[in-house]
């Protein structure tokens, strides 16, 4: 018997990867020092570039995102979700990204299929700055079923020490500002497919009037990237800390940007909520906490600015025709917060 005979095809695996090689060969950057190929990667921090630099690192996958590309076959769109994901979580404390590996399993391997998301990986990485200098092509047939896959990605950056963003660095008075998602990003899917497909009973190519769009494609819009937007800001100190709207939403992820004894005061209505939300909402019959807690509402970063910095980080983001919200403060936790810190809302949640 050949490798072959059990599902396994070594040739096809081979001029798949001769073609990752040279979309990733595009994304390469400075510091990059061996070709795509070897056991182990290579880059190299420059001493005249980093003075001491913090190396930070970040894993993450698409989840059940994947199943919307596996409907409508369009699959670039996460390939760019698993880079940009990262690149932000990363960014929460201030690093620029480096370098990046993927691993892409297949039950499989359809090189279509494997193109197209190699091509939004390399997009992203480019727009990024951030070089896609190896991964993990696996074919296992019996693990996954035929036409699916599994993504997943490891980032790594640095900071400089000194610029390192720090929650410990959160004082009452610093103000919230939200900066807007693109859709889901790559949160809350379990339930958004649910709900579309489930309880509408709709199909990928189903024209939502109340969302303006074909429920696919909206909700196969790719997770943004702030590093490109915010690099200049974070490069002049301006920010204390940062979330990344993820899973768990504003609840579960802006405390994470906080320290010990303070609160977040979040006002509802501040920003506006995206279409698809509110028909999320209505079709879930959800109440405000859960919905608070399962999607990003249309906020993808927070950014958490000391009183004196606000009208710089505005007018930055104003240079820049980037779209932005004041959406809350920082406050002293009170005594019944036993020190840890937490999200409260005021106002009315415009769903």
């Amino acid at each position: 018997m050949r490798y072959a005979d059990a599902g396994v095809n070594i040739s096809v695996a081979d001029e798949a990867k001769r073609r990752i090689v040279a979309m990733a060969g595009k994304t390469f950057r400075r510091g990059v020092l061996a070709p795509i190929g070897g056991f182990g990667s290579l880059f190299h921090l420059d001493r005249k570039r980093w003075r001491d630099p913090v190396l930070v690192s970040s894993a993450d996958g698409v989840g059940t995102k994947l199943k919307i590309a596996f409907s409508t076959g369009i699959h670039s769109t996460v390939g760019a979700d698993i880079l940009n994901h990262c690149v932000n979580d990363i960014l929460t404390q201030g690093a620029e990204p480096l370098f990046f590996l993927d691993y892409i399993a297949m039950g499989k391997l359809d090189t279509r299929v494997l193109e197209q998301v190699i091509e939004g990986m390399s997009r992203a990485a480019r727009q990024a700055g951030c070089a896609l200098i190896g991964g993990e092509t696996a074919e296992m047939p019996d693990v996954y079923a035929i036409g699916e896959y599994d993504l997943a990605g490891f980032i790594v950056g640095a900071v400089e020490r000194k610029k390192l963003l720090d929650p410990r660095r959160v004082r009452p008075g610093d103000a919230l500002l939200a900066l807007p998602s693109s859709g889901l990003h790559t949160n809350g899917y379990s339930l958004a497919r649910k709900l579309v497909f489930g309880v509408a009973k709709l199909r990928p190519d189903s024209y939502v009037a109340e969302v303006g769009n074909k429920i696919g494609a909206e909700l196969l819009k790719p997770h943004r990237a702030y590093w490109p937007l915010l690099k200049n800001i974070l490069a002049r100190g301006w920010i204390s800390s940062m979330a990344h709207i993820t899973g768990g939403g504003i609840t579960g992820n802006l405390p994470r940007a906080l320290p010990r004894n303070v609160r977040a005061v979040v006002e509802l209505g501040s920003w506006p909520v995206l279409p698809i939300f509110r028909y999320l909402a209505r079709l879930g019959e959800m109440d405000r906490d859960e919905l608070l807690k399962t999607f990003n509402l249309g906020v993808g970063m927070i950014l958490v600015v000391p009183a004196k910095h606000v009208l710089r980080v505005e007018a930055e983001l104003k240079r820049r025709r980037e779209k932005f919200y004041l959406i809350g403060r920082v406050e002293p936790a009170g005594r019944d917060a036993r020190g840890k810190p937490h999200v409260v809302y005021s106002g009315k949640l415009p769903i």
